[in-house]
């Protein structure tokens, strides 16, 4: 008898698409949200250096001591508060999805935002609520959130901050009333922290509930996939249970810590962001056809004219320059892109390649 894979694979998987990622060779890519800018060659060198002393023979430290002691002093990580490291973001999503999963369990986050928060939701088998934000402005509907957290009791929820695809930060003042309300955990994502100067892992401690996940991929890290959750030891213990044994790489560990410490470096990578950010963002705004929307992050979202965003797409492709459309993602984010922050030099070709593909009919 022959196993067919319609037989075993579970239908709701079978009904998804792998994420994907587009082939960017020969662009220049802003699509990804990612640092722009490699390491001074100095750097490099002693990084290497440093590697030349690892012991790839051996397996790594299974919790990464020296790499959060780094953490924690980079990052101001408050006293008594519990790190817990993951491959990147996703694999601490799914490592608090699995630790709570139980039939008729529920994650709640708010939309349009990151996808892996749902599709996380579908792997781990908990129901998937998501919240819209007000469709003008992408902010938070303080009420509408409330009530669904009243109805739907959510074991987990997650807020973007700043959110991701949209680039805005919501009001703190309704995140605190968020917090407060919800029955389960409420996990402030923090991947775009380089970006903005409003946090809430200052504030760990002052909810039983709270805990804040951050990224060291947009700060310029990105390869390393290294991502890390702080909150009270009594939660993350019980989280860490469901981690895979040494999932954290000895590079990974080796370069982060590294890069950690030399942070004044990738500190003024981000200041050049922050800087661009501003200049692209006027720069958008000054042409027809398009709506710009503030952003707190590293990528700046706009919508054009109704149809529209397809065409301009491609035609911005077909100049040599890779972004993100978002045009059919989720009802709200209709005849939307979003654009990475590059180089000034990408973003001059970024704008180049936009009038031209804004100017054909």
């Amino acid at each position: 008898m022959t196993t067919h894979p319609a037989d075993l694979i579970r239908p709701d998987v079978q009904a998804l698409r792998a994420y994907h990622v587009p082939e960017s060779t020969g662009l220049i890519k802003l699509d990804a949200m990612e640092n722009p800018y490699p390491w001074p060659e100095a750097l490099r060198e002693d990084w290497l250096a440093t590697l030349r002393d690892t012991a790839m023979n051996r397996y790594p430290d299974p919790h990464g001591e020296a790499l959060q002691g780094a953490l924690r002093q980079a990052m101001g990580i408050p006293a008594g508060q519990m790190l817990l490291l993951g491959n990147g973001s996703d694999e601490l999503i799914q490592m608090l999805a699995m630790a709570v999963a139980q039939p008729g369990r529920k994650l709640l986050s708010l939309e349009p935002g990151f996808v892996m928060y749902r599709m996380i939701a579908l792997f781990a088998g908990m129901n998937y609520i998501g919240v819209p934000l007000r469709a003008d402005d992408f902010a938070l509907d303080l009420d509408t959130t409330l009530t669904a957290i009243e109805q739907e009791q959510p074991a987990l929820t997650f807020i973007a901050y700043p959110n991701n695809p949209t680039g805005n930060l919501f009001d703190a003042a309704a995140i605190e009333r968020i917090i407060e309300a919800s029955p389960g955990l409420v996990i402030v994502d923090e991947a775009y922290a380089p970006f903005t100067d409003r946090s809430f892992l200052p504030r760990l401690g002052d909810w039983p509930n709270l805990l804040v996940m951050r990224t060291v991929s947009k700060m310029g890290l990105a390869g390393l996939r290294l991502g890390y959750l702080a909150g009270p030891p009594d939660w993350l213990v019980e989280v860490d249970k469901v981690r895979l044994p040494y999932n954290i790489n000895v590079l990974t560990q080796a370069s982060a810590s590294f890069a950690l410490h030399h942070r004044t470096a990738l500190d003024e990578q981000t200041n050049a962001i922050r800087a661009e950010r501003g200049r692209l963002f006027d720069e958008l705004r000054a042409l027809d056809g398009l709506t710009c929307f503030p952003s707190d992050a590293n990528f700046i979202l706009v919508r054009t004219a109704a149809g529209r965003a397809g065409p301009i797409f491609q035609g911005i492709k077909d100049r040599g320059v890779l972004i993100k459309k978002l045009d059919g993602a989720h009802p709200t984010l209709s005849d939307c892109l979003r654009l990475t922050v590059g180089t000034p030099e990408e973003n001059a070709a970024l704008l180049g390649a936009l009038r031209a593909a804004l100017a054909e009919r």
